[in-house]
């Protein structure tokens, strides 16, 4: 049954996205060109509401039986809606960020979908408290918001998105866990349906639509499918989500070294800083997927490491992070910290010798 639902969902994305792309022109959910955006023309943004009815008529038909499900839906019509007014309208950023935290609250306080404690390795636990509702919901707000800000290419957002919810599956496969395994999939081939229209060269994007309820779905499976409150567990869906989270960590150490406000936007994320190095579009594109399967795969090794092994690990792709994001600009042209000590003990180990 879950196979042919699959299908149905994936289907049902490439039957409904030529449909929602004449009603995003219809009803005026279109995205201009300026000087920011790297298309040339207008284009009709919306495409997310394709991937969701998808998902929709995928819960309809399969119709998990679990706890989180009201609570999730409820969430998630919270953030459609949000991203449909915004793809119309342009919404400011707090009206948006408002009902993203009403969205998380919900999923935190009437779905129990937040974690209350963490078992560290060498004994004992950190305890959340009071903590750990505020906790979650920044978690969930803040991953809503990563796959948002790297939404600026065609197929960017849905295929790092898809890497992402593949990783979750098949972790979750691993884990015994069914319901995450399910609902990640669903998603999944509603995101593949769609994406044999976004890619490049896109026919629509999924807009603020599509990309608020992928950062949400994402955020809140993470959640869920790894609760068994470890220290690595915890860990796991950061790795799965390096490249979103990096690139909007980076995007806040950017503002604030030039002293500018957080939800100020720029053009210097990733996939500006790799175009601006001479790649094109579609180079990009798949040089982020690689990147995002990368992280995948490194979330998957560390899951299954020892202790000392998942900290070496940890601290490898710290570094690599650190080493990418100063080549490429990412903060800006001089900051290389990392790069000019690497600079500086070459050459006093040259001159040593």
């Amino acid at each position: 049954m879950i196979y042919f639902t699959l299908f149905i969902c994936f289907i049902s994305s490439i039957l409904l996205t030529p449909l929602v792309k004449k009603l995003a022109f219809k009803i005026g959910a279109t995205d201009k060109p300026n000087h920011r955006k790297v298309h040339q023309r207008i284009m009709p943004r919306l495409g997310g509401l394709a991937i969701y009815a998808s998902f929709i008529i995928g819960m309809i038909v399969l119709h998990p039986d679990d706890p989180y499900g009201p609570s999730i839906i409820i969430g998630s019509i919270i953030i459609v809606v949000t991203g449909v007014l915004d793809d119309i309208y342009e919404l400011s950023a707090k009206v948006k960020f408002i009902a993203q935290i009403v969205a998380a609250t919900l999923v935190v306080t009437w779905g129990g979908v937040h974690v209350q404690f963490i078992n560290l390795p060498f004994g004992g636990q950190i305890e959340f408290g009071y903590l750990s509702i505020p906790l979650t919901i920044i978690w969930i707000v803040g991953i809503t918001n990563a796959i948002n800000l790297i939404d600026g290419l065609d197929g960017l957002a849905a295929g790092v998105s898809s890497i992402a919810l593949i990783t979750i599956s098949g972790m979750a496969i691993i884990m015994g866990d069914g319901y995450v395994t399910t609902i990640a999939s669903l998603v999944l081939a509603s995101t593949l349906g769609f994406l044999l229209y976004n890619f490049h060269p896109a026919k629509i994007f999924m807009g603020d639509t599509g990309a608020l309820f992928l950062g949400y779905m994402i955020s809140v499976l993470s959640l869920l499918g790894f609760k068994n409150v470890t220290l690595i567990s915890f860990i796991v869906p950061v790795i799965i989500l390096g490249v979103p989270i990096s690139d909007t960590f980076f995007a806040i150490i950017r503002r604030i070294v030039h002293k500018k406000p957080l939800s100020a936007p720029d053009k210097s994320h990733l996939h500006h800083c790799l175009l601006r190095l001479g790649f094109t579009h579609r180079q990009t594109v798949l040089m982020i997927y690689a990147m995002a399967t990368f992280f995948g795969l490194m979330a998957i090794i560390f899951s299954q490491s020892k202790l000392m092994g998942g900290f070496f690990l940890i601290l490898v792709l710290l570094v690599l992070i650190e080493l990418i994001a100063e080549a490429i600009g990412l903060v800006g042209k001089n900051y290389r910290p990392l790069l000019k000590m690497m600079r500086v003990l070459l050459f006093s180990t040259v001159r040593n010798r």
